[in-house]
């Protein structure tokens, strides 16, 4: 029986690609044993379980930008995780290791390539993690989403593979999906998400732009995110006659991205990968609140080919809806927009990296 540990988290933009990994090995490998490391109080120690695999917590966190208490806590956290991740290895003999970003992935992968398990990593950002940096001259193969990434990676160990995404995603059916949203086939359709914890900037600029939606006859999809999801309802509310919908939570992205004609979206690694499946004409908005930035380069991998529209956080509140209702008069622009980021989708990421897994076995 073959195992494999997969380690990394802290949000879904490592997690769903993590689970997407150990799907595929299951589906050739129905008796492989997986085993999934994470950080205690992360998102991954819920998600994980939810998807049918078991997870060990280590307790380690990333440094603050300030001096903190736990800045000075962090040598002697990391140096108990390699510890208690090096004891996991003994025990589960694992024969290969993949790591996906995020704090646990690291103490894991230290603890892995100190014992020569063959290991693999894979960046989903333009812009590599710190985590992925450090590892990467002691693993055996690094997966990339993006051109160019030989500025932080060895080149020689380099495999462009794209993101790992749910392939159901594009699968959608436009009529269904206007069924199911209780949706006008005749009016156009706009899609808002910031992400499952939801985005304060895109909030409060559809907040203000519901009359402006109404005044242009355009129907509104709006994933909120839990915090913002009171205020947004009731902002909302005088508007559900004219099909401007504030939701919680979209489970049924499918049928969300099958409804849109336009997508307003953060610029996170999964959110573009997932873009670049469905085809959709875009505007984004990156986090300034990521690491490095990473986000305004993910946008710009996508805006320098023509295949979207890119506005900044601090502008969003101005100019966001501005563009938006622009392009959502321009058919000819979205369909533009649609092919060249349908240009850069790379639906068969999954098989890709799991075929560089496996080869690292036969060698």
């Amino acid at each position: 029986m073959m195992k494999f540990i997969i380690s990394g988290g802290g949000t879904g933009g490592h997690i769903f690609p993590a689970v997407a990994i150990a799907n595929e090995i299951r589906r050739r490998e129905p008796t492989a044993d997986i085993l999934f490391v994470g950080a205690n109080g992360r998102m991954e120690m819920t998600r994980v379980p939810e998807a049918g695999y078991l997870i060990i917590g280590l307790d380690i966190s990333g440094l603050q930008r300030r001096l903190t208490p736990q800045n000075l806590l962090f040598p002697v956290r990391v140096f108990r995780s390699v510890r208690k991740a090096g004891k996991l290895l003994e025990q589960f003999r694992p024969d290969a290791v993949v790591g996906v970003g995020g704090y646990a992935s690291a103490p894991v992968l230290l603890a892995a390539t100190s014992r020569g398990i063959p290991s693999l990593i894979q960046e989903q950002n333009s812009y590599a993690g710190l985590v992925n940096k450090l590892l990467a001259r002691r693993v055996n193969k690094i997966c990339v989403a993006y051109d160019d990434m030989e500025k932080f990676f060895p080149a020689e160990k380099l495999v462009l593979t794209g993101n790992p995404v749910r392939t159901e995603i594009a699968r959608g059916n436009r009529a269904e999906a206007q069924q199911f949203f209780g949706l006008d086939p005749a009016k156009k359709t706009l899609l808002v998400v910031g992400g499952s914890l939801g985005a304060r900037t895109l909030n409060l600029a559809t907040a203000a732009a519901l009359g402006r939606l109404r005044e242009a006859g355009v129907q509104l999809l709006w994933q909120t995110g839990k915090l913002y999801y009171p205020e947004a309802k009731e902002q909302a509310a005088s508007y559900a006659t004219d099909n401007l919908h504030a939701l919680e939570f979209i489970q049924r992205m499918d049928l969300a991205y099958a409804a849109a004609d336009v997508v307003i979206s953060r610029a996170g690694a999964l959110s573009v990968s997932e873009l670049c499946l469905t085809g959709k004409a875009a505007v984004l908005v990156p986090s300034p609140n990521v690491a490095e930035d990473h986000q305004t380069k993910n946008a710009l991998a996508l805006v320098s080919k023509g295949a979207a529209v890119l506005i900044t956080d601090e502008h969003a509140a101005t100019r966001l809806y501005d563009e938006t209702l622009r392009l959502l008069a321009d058919p000819e622009r979205q369909q533009q927009l649609g092919a060249r980021v349908q240009e850069l989708a790379r639906p068969d990421a999954t098989t890709a990296i799991v075929d560089e897994l496996f080869s690292l076995l036969k060698k």
